[in-house]
């Protein structure tokens, strides 16, 4: 038995992980799989009519969870970093979800933006810190609201931090080497032993203290992955160079910060925020991971039933390989991916006229094909 908690949260939250929850309901028994599910009243409403963000009490039941599915946080009438800070932040450092895990896939079907790309050439998983850097949140204000405001906000990495998220994406690399193979490697990278790749990227020229460590703990891990190539880029050309090449990239290990803005830029490369999932993990499993969808709550479009519920039903694959149910969390992957090469249904940003209720059930169908 799996004890799902469920956060459905704000926005399009509710839409897209109703359309997730009736496709879990299709594959848990692939796997042999009973779940438990339980519901959470968290968010913008429910801050707006208690004053209540994340309760402990919430919290612990929460702890006592297999796994939290979460559908979005963030609501206009909230001031920014309230709920981001008191739910999602809290949920990450409570639980020691040190690791935010986002694949960065072009499904076959689905266009990019870059020229002469396709899913042979996008195909890489970014590797995020996720206890640590500047969303620690050390740091303050002196003199605030006055002409001589000083704002300080310090980067905070130890080397326990950041040595498992380095071992963690040398695992991770050489997990992919097994089973795929990785074209950003040359003939010589190949005669070479190597299978994979971790790119590290930080901005050493510059961050010499925080980033120094992160350098020195890269190279040091490397040497007990010899058949994983390491790999280094500056973030400005991490950035450049995931639009020009992303076929260089395997699996990307990156501090919180620059994991943030560098896996948004990907979700792009892979056909937009509606495709793109998350898992923010506790490899350790001393207390629950949390799976989510990346888009956020898009309030714009919120209660129109046209959010895109591709990337809140990724995420729940990526659930489903953690609780144990590898052969639920392939079959929903298949599914997409079939949905998304026949091209229709399509919600609007994908280019498409329908609604989010309308791809939910192509993919259970998907699904129902999938099975017979």
């Amino acid at each position: 038995m799996a004890k799902i908690g469920v956060i459905a949260g704000d926005g399009v939250g509710p839409e897209v992980v109703r359309e997730g929850l009736a496709i879990l309901g299709d594959v848990a028994g692939l796997d042999g799989l009973e779940t438990d599910l339980v519901e959470f009243d968290l968010g913008g409403e429910r801050y707006l009519r208690t004053g209540e963000v994340l309760p402990d009490l919430a919290l612990e039941d929460l702890r006592k969870c297999d796994a939290i599915y979460l559908g979005a946080v963030g609501h206009p009438g909230v001031p920014p970093g309230v709920l981001e800070k008191g739910i999602l932040l809290r949920l990450r450092f409570a639980f020691h979800q040190y690791i935010n895990l986002r694949p960065v896939r072009l499904f076959p079907g689905v266009e990019t933006p870059i020229k002469n790309k396709g899913p042979e050439q996008i195909d890489l998983v970014v590797v995020r810190e996720n206890n640590e850097d500047l969303y620690v949140g050390a740091g303050g204000f002196t003199y605030k609201g006055t002409p001589e405001e000083v704002a300080i906000q310090t980067s905070i990495n130890t080397r326990a931090g950041v040595e498992r998220c380095l071992r963690y994406a040398f695992e991770l690399a050489r997990s992919r080497g097994k089973s795929r193979a990785f074209p950003g490697l040359s003939d010589d990278d190949r005669s070479r032993g190597y299978v994979g790749q971790v790119t590290m990227v930080a901005k050493t020229n510059v961050l010499t203290f925080a980033h120094d460590l992160w350098m020195r703990a890269f190279t040091e891990v490397s040497l007990d992955y010899p058949e994983i190539k390491p790999d280094y880029n500056h973030v400005d050309a991490c950035c450049m160079r995931m639009v020009v090449a992303p076929e260089r990239y395997d699996v990307i290990a990156t501090t919180n910060m620059f994991g943030d803005i560098i896996t948004d830029l990907g979700a792009v490369l892979q056909g937009g925020m509606g495709l793109a999932a998350s898992g923010n993990l506790n490899p350790d499993r001393t207390a629950p991971s949390m799976f989510e969808p990346v888009h956020g709550s898009a309030p714009d479009i919120a209660g129109k039933g046209i959010a895109n519920p591709i990337a809140a039903v990724l995420s729940l694959g990526m659930l489903l390989d953690h609780v144990g149910a590898p052969k639920g969390a392939e079959a929903v992957r298949r599914a997409v991916a079939r949905v998304l090469a026949a091209g229709t249904p399509r919600t609007p940003d994908l280019g498409g006229s329908s609604t989010t209720a309308e791809v939910g059930r192509a993919v259970r169908e998907a699904l129902e094909d999938d099975a017979r």
